[in-house]
């Protein structure tokens, strides 16, 4: 039971998906740094809103709601509020993100492998006739040029 449960663990797979897992941890809070302290600025200076987080859609309660506690718990949400904020920050967390991994990580491997995958010919597509030598295509039973049965 050990000696499987080591073999699994020493299998190449599994050692590089925890370095990816840990490696992503990292790169995601210097996305998430980049995008709260970098991006949001630029674009709430050209929007004039100090942080995308305070956007709030409203919506009308039809019905009566309770007063909320009087210590307001941290993550209380108002009845009737849509915080799209904080969803935009994340989408925009996110494009960096993936935007990063694509041109950091996928474009530099697909350039690799293209380069070191040795290229593999195309079978021919046409034989030559033993009787007149004419090229024929490889499922021909006949030659077209000399009408000679060919194998």
């Amino acid at each position: 039971m050990l000696k499987g449960f080591r073999d699994f663990i020493l299998r190449g797979n599994v050692v590089d998906l925890a370095v990816a897992v840990i490696i992503g941890a990292a790169f995601g809070a210097i996305t998430a740094s980049f995008t709260a302290d970098v991006i949001t600025p630029v674009i709430s200076a050209l929007i004039g809103a100090p942080d995308f987080s305070t956007l709030v859609v409203h919506i009308p309660v039809l019905h009566h709601v309770a007063p909320p506690p009087t210590p307001l718990p941290p993550n209380y949400v108002p009845p009737g509020e849509i915080r799209i904020g904080k969803l935009l920050n994340a989408a925009i967390n996110f494009l960096l993100v993936a935007a990063a991994i694509y041109f950091a990580v996928v474009l530099p491997m697909q350039y690799l492998l293209k380069r070191f995958t040795p290229v593999v010919a195309a079978p021919p597509a046409t034989k030559a006739c033993p009787e007149c030598l004419s090229d024929i295509p490889i499922a021909a039973k006949r030659c077209a040029h000399c009408a000679q049965p060919v194998a």
